[in-house]
C-alpha cells in the first residue's frame, strides 16, 4: 500500500502549510474552517481530543530508560534490518534535512539517524530514541496515526494535533513480519515541513519493502540453516517427515505434500497436517521433525458457537480442543459457507468490515489463524484445505 502524498497536486507548498495551520486553529477554537481537514486527519483528532490531550503545549513525553531501550532493541527483528535501512535513507539525508526513525509495535522509537540540525530540533521536540510517540501520548503524528489506522501515513504541518509539531511533516508505514503478518513497528521520515517532497512517500515505501524482504531473506537462511543441520536425521528417518521451524514453516519434507508452513509445532500437542492427518512433532535443536502418528488422513473440525467459541479436532486416533477468537471463529465460519471455493481477501474483508479497506487487517489476522493452527486453512483464495471437514454448531435461536 503506497503512502498517500498530504499536498494536493497543483498546491504551493508554503501555502497550503500556511492554510492547514489555520485550518488546525479554527477546529481547535470551535470556529469553521476554511479548508477541511481531510479524513484520516478528523479521526485522529478525535480519538487524540477523547483521550484529553492538549494541542496548545507539550503533552508528556517520558523516555525509557536505557536498559530498557537496549532491551527493546536487542529483541526486535528489525535490528537485523536497520543498517540497511541507514544505507538507504542516509544517502538522502547527507544532501536533505530529514530524519529517519524506527520503532518497534508500541511506538517506541528504537533508532534515530539523520544530520545533525534536524537531530538537535527534533530532541527539543522530545522526538528520541526511547521516546513513546502514539496518539495517546503526542497527538496526531505520522508514527501514532499509522499505528491506529493500520496504514501508511503523511501529516504536514497543521495536520498534527500539537501545535509544535507543526514545523514538521512527517511520513511514516508500519512493517509486518513477513513470515506472521505481525506488526513490528514502524519506518518514518521526518523533517522541516517547507522541504517536503513528493519523493518522501516513495522512500519511505522503499524503506519499507527492503525491510520486509531482508526480514524475508533472513527467514529463507534460517530454514536453510536448520535444513543443513538436520541432514543426518533426516537420512535416517525412515517413512514420511517434515522438518519445521519453531513458527511451523517447513525447510524438508519427505513424502508428506504440503506447502510452505503447517501449525506452530508445541511439545506434548499433535497436530493436524490436511491430507496426512495427526502428526507428532519431536523438538531438534533448533525446530521440529514432524512424522504421521497413523493412516489417517482426513481432519474433522467442530467450531463449537454456542458459547465462547471452540474448535475441536478429530484424526484417526488424535483429538483436541482449543479456545478460539471471536474474529477465527468468524473467519472460519465464513470459509465453511464459501465452500471449495473460497474467499478472496477482498471478499473476506467486505464480509468482516463491510468493505474492502481492511485487507492488511483481514491478511494479518488470517496469518496469525494459520500460524496457531497451520494449514486447515489454505490461501489465495482462502478456503478450508483439501482433507478438513468442518462442522458448525451455533446457539439455538430464540423459540
Amino acid at each position: 500500500m503506497s503512502v498517500p502524498h498530504a499536498v494536493p497536486p497543483g498546491r504551493h507548498l508554503p501555502d497550503y502549510a500556511r492554510d492547514l495551520v489555520r485550518m488546525h486553529d479554527a477546529v481547535i477554537s470551535g470556529t469553521r474552517p476554511n479548508l477541511r481537514p481531510r479524513a484520516l486527519v478528523s479521526r485522529s483528532w478525535s480519538r487524540v481530543l477523547g483521550l484529553g490531550l492538549t494541542a496548545d503545549g507539550r503533552n508528556v513525553r517520558a523516555a525509557l530508560a536505557e536498559e530498557e531501550l537496549a532491551r527493546r532493541r536487542h529483541g526486535s527483528p528489525l535490528r537485523n534490518v536497520i543498517g540497511e535501512l541507514r544505507q538507504v535513507i542516509g544517502a538522502v539525508s547527507d544532501a536533505s534535512p530529514l530524519l529517519l526513525v524506527v520503532t518497534d509495535a508500541d511506538g517506541v522509537i528504537l533508532w534515530q539517524e539523520g544530520a545533525s540540525p534536524v537531530l538537535r530540533r527534533a530532541e527539543d521536540l522530545g522526538f528520541r530514541a526511547g521516546a513513546q510517540w502514539t496518539e495517546a501520548n503526542v497527538g496526531t503524528n505520522a508514527i501514532g496515526t499509522a499505528l491506529a489506522e493500520a496504514a501508511p501515513v503523511e501529516l504536514l504541518a497543521g495536520e498534527h494535533f500539537e501545535q509544535g509539531q507543526h514545523p514538521w511533516y512527517c511520513t511514516a508505514a508500519p512493517i509486518h513480519d513477513p513470515r506472521t503478518g505481525a506488526l513490528l513497528g514502524v519506518v518514518d521520515v521526518s523533517g522541516p515541513a517547507l522541504t517536503l517532497h513528493p519523493a518522501i512517500g516513495a522512500l519511505v515505501e522503499t524503506a519499507r519493502r527492503l525491510a520486509e524482504s531482508q526480514l524475508w531473506r533472513g527467514h529463507r537462511q534460517g530454514l536453510e540453516r536448520l535444513r543443513r543441520s538436520a541432514e543426518p536425521l533426516l537420512a535416517a528417518a525412515a517413512g514420511p517427515a517434515l522438518l519445521v521451524d519453531d513458527d511451523g514453516w517447513v525447510a524438508h519434507s519427505s513424502g508428506i505434500a504440503v506447502g510452505d508452513r503447517i501449525a506452530a509445532p508445541a511439545d506434548g500437542q499433535v497436530i493436524a497436517v490436511p491430507g496426512v492427518g495427526a502428526c507428532i512433532p519431536e523438538r531438534l535443536a533448533d525446530g521440529w521433525l514432524i512424522r504421521p502418528s497413523d493412516r489417517g488422513r482426513t481432519v474433522l473440525l467442530d467450531l463449537d458457537l454456542s458459547g465462547s467459541p471452540v474448535l475441536r479436532l478429530r484424526s484417526g486416533d488424535a483429538e483436541w480442543h482449543r479456545p478460539l477468537t471471536k474474529r477465527h471463529a468468524e473467519i472460519f465460519a465464513l470459509l465453511h459457507s464459501a465452500g471449495p471455493a473460497g474467499l478472496t481477501a477482498q471478499a473476506l474483508s467486505r464480509a468482516l468490515f463491510g468493505d474492502t479497506e481492511h485487507l492488511v487487517t483481514v491478511r494479518a489476522e488470517v496469518s496469525r489463524l494459520r500460524r496457531l493452527h497451520g494449514t486447515l486453512v489454505e490461501t489465495r483464495p482462502y478456503r478450508l484445505a483439501d482433507g478438513v471437514r468442518l462442522a458448525v454448531h451455533r446457539a439455538p435461536g430464540p423459540s
